[in-house]
């Protein structure tokens, strides 16, 4: 009994470890085959090693088709901006608009010419007797008269120029010109988030795509025998996920490009950022971000406002003018006649309304003022951090590439067909790759800081 029970576990020993070496040579979608035969049947030895072979043409991107989009960084970002348009479009429309209104608001300081026009006809003829009482004589005196016309025609033109309006009109404009400002600050935003994206979908596809060369390079050195199972369930799972982060990479660049999601790339790596920035440099621009315009320019707005509360004890005086032609009451005014004078209105009382209006625009001035200055010193505190950043990252940049031996990043695809590829060395390249686009991105940080 013990002994069939040990023949039995000895057959399911053989049997489970042909099928882990069948699945793996499955998974590498290459060819077993065992080194000095041909062919290798099921009843061979498991101890026998068997080497895993990856086809030489294999794609970095399975699934793609044989042709392949080349592309540089520069055309990647500038296939990107085409693809947001949208986005640059609703910004640049925000710009307008602000414009728009600053211009509408501007042209409160030229006069208002109106003009009126009217036609009627009563349909009973109007009194032609003016009744008066005479209380001493105690009687009534009529006197026919025919002021009001049954049938009226009235013409008139009338031209307005406020003068004490004048001055609330410049605070308005002041108001609509922040608002401008604003939106010319945050108009660009977009496109920048946009392209710093696309720069790093770029370089994370560049970098997967070394590391799954690196794994087929090490796919071809891997003996799969009784006790290196392990080792070849890792490199295949190894393989699939490489594989399928290049997938992945691919269709999300592609989304950013707007190219259809199946469309090979042959990406170009890029030449190494050179920058020379200064701390004293980035600390002299930290005032020019546009969290700091935006502050400011809300400042602006709030002194604006207070000047405009204050301006409701001043009375409202205008200039007026014009030209009148009618027929309705001919006996008292003439059929044509022009006049001009002066207009004025003022409110007596309004329960205190004015008063509450400038002290709380009062207050809106105080933290206006003060929100400007945190702004200034978190933009301050928020460079000199991205610029420690960035000189971290350039020097790691630095020891990067004094440690690859290769005078530049070969492209994937001059190493496709490589069989003896260093898979240290691809590994190597795709950290240069990481610190390369922590470099750009930090030096991203900084110019946005900046106002760049």
């Amino acid at each position: 009994m013990s002994q069939r029970r040990a023949f039995f576990q000895r057959s399911c020993d053989v049997t489970r470890r042909h099928v882990v070496t069948l699945t793996v040579c499955l998974l590498f979608s290459g060819v077993a085959a065992a080194q000095d035969s041909p062919s290798m049947t099921s009843d061979q030895p498991s101890s026998v090693p068997v080497a895993i072979r990856v086809p030489l043409g294999i794609a970095l991107q399975p699934g793609v088709s044989a042709s392949v989009r080349r592309m540089t960084l520069g055309q990647a970002q500038q296939l990107a901006a085409v693809a947001g348009d949208p986005l640059v479009r609703l910004g640049q429309l925000q710009v307008d608009a602000a414009e728009q209104h600053r211009l509408g608001v501007k042209a409160l300081y030229f006069p208002n010419v109106s003009g009126q026009f009217s036609d009627l006809h009563f349909d009973r003829r109007p009194g032609e007797v003016l009744s008066a009482p005479r209380p001493i004589l105690g009687e009534t005196l009529s006197v026919p008269v025919n002021i009001i016309t049954q049938d009226s025609i009235a013409v008139n033109v009338s031209v307005a120029q406020p003068i004490t309006p004048l001055f609330q009109v410049r605070q308005l404009v002041k108001i609509a010109r922040a608002d401008e400002t604003i939106a010319r600050a945050k108009a660009g935003m977009p496109a920048k988030e946009r392209a710093s994206l696309v720069e790093k979908a770029y370089f994370d596809l560049l970098v997967a795509e070394r590391e799954l060369v690196s794994v087929r390079a090490q796919v071809r050195r891997i003996q799969v025998s009784a006790e290196q199972q392990p080792v070849a369930i890792g490199a295949a799972r190894s393989w699939l996920l490489a594989t399928g982060k290049v997938k992945e990479l691919t269709a999300s660049l592609n989304e950013l490009l707007g190219l259809p999601s199946e469309t090979g790339l042959e990406l170009v790596p890029p030449d190494f950022l050179v920058e020379h920035l200064s701390l004293a440099d980035v600390v002299a621009q930290a005032a020019a971000s546009a969290d700091v315009v935006e502050a400011e320019q809300t400042a602006v707005k709030a002194h604006a406002a207070s000047a405009l509360a204050k301006m409701e004890y001043v009375p409202t005086i205008a200039v007026i003018g014009g030209y009148a032609h009618q027929t309705a009451i001919n006996v008292v005014l003439p059929e044509d006649f022009s006049y001009i004078g002066v207009m004025a209105s003022y409110t007596l009382f309004d329960s205190g309304k004015r008063e509450r209006g400038v002290k709380e625009r009062a207050a809106q001035v105080a933290a206006a003022d003060l929100a400007v200055q945190v702004n200034k010193e978190k933009a301050l505190a928020a460079v000199r951090s991205s610029y420690f950043e960035l000189e971290r990252s350039r020097e790691l940049v630095q020891f990067a590439r004094r440690l690859v031996s290769a005078p530049r990043v070969i492209e994937a695809s001059e190493v496709a067909d490589d069989q003896n590829v260093d898979p240290a060395q691809l590994q190597m390249e795709a950290e240069l790759l990481r610190a390369e686009l922590e470099h750009r991105q930090a030096y991203a940080r900084v110019k946005a800081l900046m106002g760049r």
